[in-house]
C-alpha cells in the first residue's frame, strides 16, 4: 500500500515557459508576482510580462486581478490533494503503516515553500475576500480530510476499530499530526522539518490515534 506523491506548485523564482499553455503561464506568473509584491502592489503588466503573454490574452481569460488570485489559490490547493491508492485495510499493522505514509505525504506537500506562500496569500486576503480562504480550505484541506475519512470508514467496516466516528478520527489525526507546526511555519519562527522528522511525527500521530481508537476485544469480535 502506498500514498501517491502529490504534485506541488512551481517553486520560488520559477519563470513561465513559453511552451506552457497560456492560462498555465499566466497563473504561474501571477502567483509569483502576488508572492513577491503582495496582492495590492501586483500589476497586471508585470504578470503579463512574466507570463510572456499580452494583456489582451490575460483579460481574455480573467476578468480581473482578483479572479486571477482566486484561480491561483484554487489550482494550487487542488495540487495539494493526496490521492490514496490503497486496498481495503485488513489489519492494524498495515493500517498504521498507511496512516504514517499518508501523514508524511501531507507534511511534505504542505511544507513546500510555494504551498506556505499560498497559505500566506490566502490569509492576507481573507478579510477582503473570504471566498479565497474557502477555496483553499475546500480544494486542499477538505479534499484530503475526505480521503482520510473514507479510508478510516473502510477500516471501521473491517472491524479494525471498536468504535469511533471516521470524521472525528480524521480530525484527531490531523490535529496530532500538525500540532502548532503549521502556524509556526507560516510565522517563519521555525524551519521546515527534515524528512526523517516528518516521518517520526506522522508515526507518532498514527500510534496515538490507534491507541485512542483500539481494536474490538476478542469476545466482541467473535460475537
Amino acid at each position: 500500500m502506498a500514498v501517491r506523491k502529490a504534485r506541488t506548485a512551481a517553486g520560488p523564482g520559477r519563470r513561465a515557459s513559453a511552451g506552457q499553455p497560456v492560462r498555465e503561464r499566466i497563473l504561474s506568473a501571477a502567483f509569483a508576482v502576488f508572492r513577491d509584491r503582495g496582492y495590492g502592489e501586483a500589476s497586471t503588466l508585470e504578470i503579463a510580462t512574466r507570463a510572456r503573454a499580452s494583456k489582451r490574452e490575460l483579460y481574455a481569460l480573467f476578468d480581473s486581478k482578483h479572479e486571477m488570485l482566486t484561480a491561483c489559490i484554487g489550482d494550487r490547493a487542488r495540487q495539494m490533494r493526496l490521492p490514496l491508492e490503497l486496498p481495503a485495510p485488513t489489519d492494524r499493522a498495515s493500517l498504521a503503516a498507511t496512516l504514517t505514509a499518508f501523514g508524511t505525504a501531507t507534511l511534505r506537500v504542505a511544507c513546500e515553500p510555494s504551498v506556505l506562500a499560498m497559505y500566506r496569500l490566502a490569509i492576507g486576503e481573507s478579510e477582503r475576500s473570504p471566498e479565497i480562504a474557502k477555496v483553499l480550505d475546500s480544494a486542499g484541506r477538505g479534499a484530503n480530510h475526505a480521503a482520510l475519512v473514507a479510508f478510516l470508514a473502510e477500516a471501521k467496516a473491517q472491524q479494525l476499530f471498536a468504535d469511533g466516528d471516521p470524521s472525528e478520527m480524521a480530525t484527531t489525526f490531523f490535529g496530532l499530526l500538525w500540532g502548532n507546526l503549521l502556524i509556526r511555519l507560516l510565522l517563519r519562527v521555525t524551519p521546515v522539518p527534515a524528512l526523517k522528522a516528518m516521518e517520526l511525527r506522522a508515526g507518532d500521530a498514527s500510534r496515538i490515534l490507534l491507541t485512542l481508537y483500539p481494536a474490538p476485544s476478542r469476545d466482541k469480535a467473535l460475537a
